[in-house]
């Protein structure tokens, strides 16, 4: 697995790891059931340390994107192609994605360039072709 992370970025290593993985599901990259390289495994690819990818993990886990096992290491848990989001989830989204829209918008970018935006980015996943 290629992962591209920003070592100056002022964005956590750990939350950079997440947010590469979760993309990954998005374009189709990692799809339900794909195994993930053990964390000494990625640390060592990375040059970091496992427990920086333990974290990625532990996080991914708990928002629930995979599933660790003792037997099979972590594991994509669910894809775009899994069925519907469980109970509760499009409203947790919501308030991040409001908090999101909200930096943009204090920050200069008008509603226009954001819808733009977004659907430029939900274009770019592979899984938007098949909805």
């Amino acid at each position: 697995m290629l992962l591209t992370l920003d070592l100056d970025s002022e964005v956590p290593i750990y939350q950079q790891i997440r947010d590469r993985i979760v993309e990954a599901v998005a374009d189709g990259a990692l799809a339900e059931g794909s195994a993930l390289p053990s964390t000494r495994q990625l640390g060592a690819d990375l040059g970091i340390n496992f427990h920086t990818v333990n974290k990625a993990y532990d996080l991914l886990r708990t928002q629930g994107f995979i599933r660790i096992n003792r037997k099979t290491g972590a594991v994509v848990r669910r894809d775009a192609s899994s069925g519907p989001a469980e109970d509760g989830y499009a409203d947790e989204w919501q308030e991040r994605l409001r908090t999101l829209l909200a930096e943009a918008v204090a920050l200069g970018l008008s509603p226009r360039e954001v819808t733009g935006r977004c659907e430029s980015v939900l274009d770019s996943f592979a899984v938007s072709a098949r909805r």
